[in-house]
C-alpha cells in the first residue's frame, strides 16, 4: 500500500507542521500566506510563522463536497527544509470517522489508504510521506479523489484536479 501512516522526524515535523498552522488558521481552510504561484489547479503558498527562521512554502488546494458547501478538504504538500522528504498532509472536516482513514484514487485507480493522525480545532489531519511511485502517479493523473467516511457505509470524495501539480511541486523551495 502506497498511503500509510508516517512518523515524521522531529526536525522535519516543525516546517510541515508550521505550513499546517497556516492552512488551519481560517475557518475556510485556505492558508493566509502569500500566494506564490498558481499552477492551474493548485497555489504556491509561503509565510514565515513566528519563531521560523525562513519562508515555508507549500502546493495547496482546496475543495468543497459538490452536494455538501459546508464540507471541505484542503490538501498540503511540501517538501521537508532537508530535502530528504515529501509529505502531503490533507485536512478533513471534523466528524470524519478515523477508523476508515482517508482514502485516495488517482483516476479511478484506488492507490490506498491513509491513517489520521491528529485532529485540531478546524479539522482531522492524514498524512503520508509521498514516495516516488505515488508523485509519478499525481504528475501524471488528471484527478485526485480524497475520499473520508462519516459512517462506514458513507464514504465522500473530493474531486480535485492534478493540473498544475508536477509544475507546482517542482517550484517548491
Amino acid at each position: 500500500m502506497i498511503l500509510s501512516k508516517t512518523a515524521i522526524l522531529p526536525r522535519c515535523a516543525g516546517v510541515a507542521w508550521a505550513v499546517l498552522f497556516l492552512v488551519l488558521q481560517t475557518g475556510t481552510g485556505l492558508a493566509q500566506g502569500a500566494v506564490k504561484s498558481v499552477h492551474n489547479d493548485w497555489q504556491v503558498r509561503c509565510d514565515t510563522p513566528p519563531g521560523a527562521q525562513g519562508e515555508q512554502c507549500a502546493l495547496i488546494q482546496s475543495v468543497t463536497a459538490e452536494d455538501r458547501a459546508n464540507v471541505g478538504l484542503t490538501v498540503i504538500v511540501l517538501k521537508t527544509a532537508d530535502q530528504k522528504s515529501r509529505l502531503m498532509r490533507v485536512v478533513a472536516p471534523l466528524g470524519v470517522l478515523l477508523p476508515s482513514g482517508l482514502g485516495l484514487k488517482i483516476d479511478n485507480a484506488d492507490v490506498g489508504r491513509a491513517g489520521f493522525v491528529r485532529c485540531l480545532p478546524n479539522g482531522c489531519v492524514a498524512e503520508v510521506i509521498m514516495d516516488d511511485t505515488l508523485l509519478k502517479q499525481l504528475r501524471a493523473g488528471q484527478t485526485a479523489t480524497f475520499i473520508i467516511f462519516q459512517t462506514p457505509e458513507e464514504g465522500i470524495g473530493f474531486p480535485m484536479g492534478l493540473k498544475g501539480f508536477g509544475e507546482g511541486f517542482d517550484k517548491l523551495p
